[in-house]
């Protein structure tokens, strides 16, 4: 059975609004790839403030998403915002803003995980980080210092 790939990036800055700017870049990325993701959040404030930050983060860009209210969207290659009830369709790829722990088994193929570099973010993130160890999963970490990308890889 083929594991997904945990990748974290950690970014330089502590502020919650460069952390929601730089999730939108890595979705809009992924929905330029051809695929499509979900976005793990906590709450519905937090779904809201990153639904509305995906019309605008840069203009001229496009990313069709809407929240996820348990009701499929009519374009399947929509991106859905939601909670931890996640449909089958979107649990190959998983951007994670929230503390939840997303279903580490099949059809996850990939999870994304966003810390900025705030005491309370980086302390989630490593609860997160042993419990993908703990699963056996291997984890891509990207680290942002003074503008640089620095990748590590652990295997378990």
């Amino acid at each position: 059975m083929q594991h997904p790939e945990v990748i974290f990036y950690i970014l330089a800055s502590s502020s919650q609004h460069e952390r929601q700017d730089f999730a939108c870049k890595l979705i809009e990325k992924i929905y330029r790839s051809g695929q499509f993701c979900y976005l793990l959040t906590d709450n519905d404030e937090q779904a809201n403030e990153i639904d509305k930050l995906l019309w605008t983060f840069r203009a001229g860009s496009f990313v069709p998403h809407q929240l996820y209210q348990g009701l499929p969207p009519a374009l399947q290659n929509t991106i859905l915002i939601g909670g931890s009830d996640i449909p089958t369709a979107w649990q190959k790829v998983i951007v994670n803003l929230s503390t939840h722990f997303p279903a580490t088994s099949q059809p996850t193929e990939r999870i994304l995980e966003i810390l900025d570099n705030s005491e309370a973010s980086k302390q989630a993130g490593r609860q997160r980080y042993r419990h993908y160890q703990q699963a056996g999963l291997e984890i891509t970490t990207h680290k942002n210092e003074a503008g640089v990308w620095l990748e590590t890889k652990s295997h378990s």
